[in-house]
């Protein structure tokens, strides 16, 4: 029986609960109790001897310190998205397996695009806005709602999240689909009833655009003030992936010129937005503090995957959600 370890963080321990630990007790021996990353950190002798580590956002980062002490490290089983901050020098050098729960955080981010999306296209924020500055319903078309019926759905990157939001989005309304994705081809786009266009275009013809690229060096700043000002009338522009993929402040500028638009920002740069932003007084612009990605028992769900993929791992079979080092610079 594999030997191993799970890391718990104090303030996001919802990941591994009781029945989450019972399962992963019955697949591995556990040789001691749920540890911080602070145990760890202060005495990595702990992991000495350990097969397997079943780690969440209290992981420790797995560097040359850290490593010296796991000789017998074989699998971590990352129940949180990103692992940008839990691979460290010379992590690869040892061939450790790493899985992440990315996809599950995926979902969450993806249904709250949806909610966001629908918000938009009713002209929620600013009925809301506006009831409460004259206290009384406003002329329904005032705002000039474009509505899910035929209306066009703008997604900047088709990976996980952007296709889970492409299939939920068709699932529940009749919008069109467009997007931008240098890495999809004709007839993946054609499978997912997707057109393909510009990043221009869907900018220019989107009643919604949702953001959803990953940060490499050729992404950052790739959404400029010019996008901004090509879009339609009363449109909306969504963003839950980062901020640093937007030249903000020419983002700022286009937004005060434009007051029909309406910018949903998860994410900013840098995060969160600096008090004396603008963004904070613009009326057309909502900002949420990054929680687009699994929230209180939606974590269990990322406890989950890593579970299903520890079993895959014992028994021999081809693990769903391994990051390889070729992966890690576009998933991390």
């Amino acid at each position: 029986m594999k030997r191993g370890i799970i890391l718990k963080n104090d303030l996001f321990g919802e990941v591994y609960g009781e029945s989450e630990i019972n399962d992963i007790r019955n697949m591995i021996d556990v040789v001691c109790e749920p540890l911080s990353s602070e145990k760890v950190g202060s005495n990595p002798s702990i992991l000495s001897g350990c097969d397997v580590v079943m780690a969440d956002w209290g992981s420790p980062k797995f560097d040359a310190h850290i490593l010296e002490f796991a000789t017998d490290l074989k699998a971590v089983f990352y129940g949180g998205g990103s692992v940008r901050g839990i691979i460290g020098d010379g992590f690869w050098d040892r061939d450790i397996i790493i899985s992440s729960a990315y996809g599950a955080n995926a979902v969450s981010v993806a249904q709250y695009t949806v909610a966001q999306i629908i918000n938009c296209l009713k002209k929620v924020w600013e009925y809301r806005d506006s009831m409460q500055t004259i206290r009384t319903y406003p002329q329904r078309d005032i705002f000039n709602a474009p509505g899910t019926y035929n209306s066009v759905l703008g997604i900047v990157s088709l990976g996980m999240i952007g296709w889970h939001v492409c299939r939920y989005i068709q699932a529940i309304t009749e919008m069109k689909v467009i997007a931008y994705d240098p890495y999809v081809d004709k007839a993946q786009a054609a499978a997912m009833n997707v057109e393909m266009c510009s990043l221009e275009d869907v900018f220019r013809l989107s009643d919604v655009v949702s953001l959803h690229t990953p940060v490499l060096e050729e992404t950052k700043g790739m959404i400029n003030g010019g996008h901004f000002r090509s879009m339609k009338p009363n449109s909306s522009f969504i963003n839950t992936a980062r901020g640093i993929l937007i030249k903000e402040q020419e983002m700022i500028d286009a937004l005060g010129e434009r007051p029909d638009i309406t910018a949903v920002l998860d994410v900013t740069y840098p995060e969160p937005a600096s008090p004396d932003s603008r963004l904070y007084d613009l009326g057309n612009v909502i900002i949420t503090p990054h929680i687009a990605g699994c929230m209180g028992p939606e974590c269990r769900r990322m406890g989950r995957y890593m579970i299903d993929e520890l079993e895959r791992y014992i028994n021999g079979k081809s693990l769903k959600w391994q990051i390889t080092k070729d992966r890690f610079s576009i998933l991390a």
